[in-house]
């Protein structure tokens, strides 16, 4: 493709060179010549001065004068993110992982309900009254427990476990290895020190296109519903316990786990190893920073850092104050000895 072509997949505007032949993508720290890359992190702009590729997606505010120089085409865009992405589908169409047809080693109730289009791979285990929609796909060790429900167009990898009863909406992706409705974590203690297991009768409900990564446990409900909502992506490892809420377009990076009840708003991105207690309300638009723990309700549209976790400014300014608390432990000790030789001096006179 020419820069030109590129510009006009994507929406864009040349500032240079409209001829100049693309060949493939690269990141903008390792391009060479015939590469498209793109800036989207401020971080990255020091590579702008030294990459050797041959076009640039950048954001339609970036002054490209002040980069301008030979051999060097800026394309213009809206995002320059979402743009690359496009660019990236529109050059590797995806292949379908999954086979057509069900497989003769597929074990289907003679209940279950199958249909149009719907694939099932080696080895999947489709239990009573369960019910899968029109091109659904179900990868290959599979097993979808009795009374579940799947709607059109959805991807089941391999090994994926559907307890009973669970219910998954349109055009829901879910990764290898992840259990949807297990039982939540519900044990009442007995005088004698042992545990009384508390049923779980709930279920769990995936709204449509919700995807879940890799090695997900979503726990069913006590009572009721563990519902994650339109939209909501889950990055691999990460764990929602019983009757929690996670609200639509929300973001969960990997290795997060939400304790019981607690229900999470609406665009919400939470960062990798975020630990939150259960019974809080995490707000529309809350942005939860890596590795922290939240131990109560936050506050809509604010960022926060830390276990336990604060407003993100805040919390940075602790943490400065906690870095340099050597030097302030020496200079409370020079203050010490000064206090100490006024005192002795005094004493002499």
């Amino acid at each position: 493709m020419t820069a030109q072509e590129v510009a006009a997949l994507v929406g864009g505007e040349v500032a240079g060179e409209s001829g100049v032949r693309i060949l493939r993508p690269a990141k903008i720290e390792e391009a060479v010549a015939g590469d498209l890359t793109f800036l989207a992190n401020p971080r990255y702009e020091k590579f702008v001065a030294t990459t050797t590729a041959s076009a640039i997606l950048v954001s339609r505010a970036f002054d490209t004068r002040q980069h301008s120089r030979a051999g060097l085409t800026f394309i213009l865009v809206a995002d320059p993110y979402v743009s690359f992405l496009q660019i990236l589908k529109h050059l590797s169409p995806q292949t379908d992982p999954f086979v057509p047809g069900v497989d003769e080693t597929a074990v289907v109730a003679d209940s279950a309900i199958l249909g149009p289009g719907v694939a099932l791979g080696a080895h999947v285990v489709v239990g009573r009254d369960v019910r899968i929609g029109t091109n659904t796909k179900v990868g290959p060790g599979c097993v979808l427990g009795d009374g579940a429900a799947l709607g059109e167009d959805c991807q089941i990898f391999p090994n994926v476990t559907i307890y009973h009863g669970c219910r998954l909406g349109n055009r829901v992706i879910v990764h290898a290895g992840t259990v949807i409705g297990s039982d939540g974590f519900g044990f009442a203690p007995k005088p004698d020190g042992t545990y009384e297991k508390i049923p779980q009768m709930g279920i769990v409900l995936l709204e449509d296109d919700v995807e879940l990564g890799a090695n997900c446990t979503i726990d069913r409900a006590t009572m009721g519903q563990t519902v994650i909502k339109r939209g909501a992506k889950l990055d691999n490892l990460v764990h929602v316990a019983h009757n929690v809420t996670v609200g639509e377009h929300t973001v969960i990076a990997a290795q997060t786990g939400i304790s019981g009840s607690t229900k999470v708003g609406n665009n919400v991105m939470l960062g990798g190893q975020v630990g939150i207690v259960g019974h809080i309300e995490i707000a529309d638009r809350s942005v939860i920073m890596a590795q922290s723990g939240i131990s109560k309700s936050t506050q809509a549209g604010k960022s926060y850092f830390g276990t336990p976790a604060k407003e993100h400014m805040r919390a940075l300014k602790i943490e400065a104050i906690i870095r340099s608390l050597p030097e302030l432990a020496k200079d409370v000790e020079e203050l010490k000895k000064l206090l100490e030789a006024l005192k002795n001096d005094r004493a002499a006179r």
